[in-house]
């Protein structure tokens, strides 16, 4: 049957959340502190519900389980993907994700966490972190034991539609005033180098010192730049990566839009603005899954998307 999936967000709180989800995509958020919008998940942490159609009230995961075919059986334990928006009215935390095999071994089996950001909304002179000056695991170690943070660290310039690769091993941060859209292995694995001094009830957040230096990458080796784009009709359409895990597309489409993705599925989040589907309408800040054997979908309207598939 050829009918989109849609999902109902899952919003996370977070010490450094905002209220963002909700001015700016309307999201009933728990509080003024909501960091996460799980858009598209079946991870244990965050399991999106369905919203309408013939499987309304079916969580993603236990579709993935009992429903194979809706995903090309592609095989797995675990739906591989999770798409999130993030608001960060403050800082993150200095992190490191670890690759699968360390994950595997360390983590009770948990896919590690390839991921990436498209930069929805940052202020006037903004930057994240990626990557480190370090040369070697020793003065890797030594730099972040002394705390020598503005020396180690790799601070890049951001602004609206910037997209960057975070790749296991990429010591990273998102700064203050950012939201990004994040594709992303479906794990919830991160090591904290550095959290600034910070309280969670009362406490400090629990750093992972020993597991971050053994998984950063040293010296570090910035993800090269992919972006392609063409015209398909109605729409512009960009390739910003394709790595083992996924590929993302960002798409503007101003008019009709047709294609047969052909793939297993195809995770679809609207960014802004608003159109039709095959006869539904979507608008900012739904997210959808199209299931194998779609075929040829048709999209008219005004709307920026991000879309991703294996």
């Amino acid at each position: 049957m050829k009918e989109p999936i849609f999902l109902e967000p899952i919003l996370q709180e977070k010490l450094w959340g905002g209220d963002r989800l909700r001015s700016r995509f309307g999201y009933d958020i728990p509080s003024g502190h909501t960091g996460e919008c799980w858009a598209i998940s079946a991870h244990p942490g965050g399991d999106c519900r369905v919203r309408g159609g013939e499987y309304a009230g079916k969580t993603l995961g236990a579709l993935w389980r009992e429903h194979p075919e809706l995903f090309g059986n592609t095989g797995g334990e675990v739906f591989p993907l999770l798409v999130k928006i993030i608001d960060a009215r403050e800082d993150l935390s200095i992190q490191v994700h670890p690759d699968d095999e360390y994950a595997r071994v360390h983590e009770n089996g948990s896919l590690g966490k390839t991921e990436c950001w498209y930069i929805l909304e940052c202020g006037e002179d903004a930057e994240i972190i990626i990557g480190h000056n370090a040369e070697s695991p020793a003065a890797l170690r030594e730099m972040v034991e002394e705390g020598r943070w503005n020396e180690l660290l790799r601070r890049i310039p951001i602004h609206r539609g910037d997209f960057f690769q975070i790749d296991p091993g990429c010591l990273h941060a998102i700064k203050s005033g950012t939201m990004v859209l994040e594709t992303q292995q479906s794990s919830d694995v991160t090591y904290r180098f550095y959290d600034y001094g910070r309280l969670e009830n009362g406490r400090p957040r629990t750093l992972h010192l020993q597991q971050s230096l053994a998984v950063t990458q040293v010296p570090f080796r910035p993800h090269p730049v992919e972006r392609e784009t063409v015209r398909e009709g109605g729409a512009q359409v960009t390739r910003l990566v394709t790595c083992p895990c996924y590929t993302v597309y960002r798409v503007e489409v101003d008019g009709l839009w047709t294609r047969d993705w052909a793939k297993p599925f195809v995770n679809v989040s609207v960014l802004d603005g608003e159109g039709v589907l095959d006869g539904q309408p979507v608008k900012k800040g739904d997210h959808l899954l199209l299931p194998a054997g779609y075929g040829e979908m048709a999209l008219s309207g005004r709307l920026e998307l991000i879309c991703s598939h294996l």
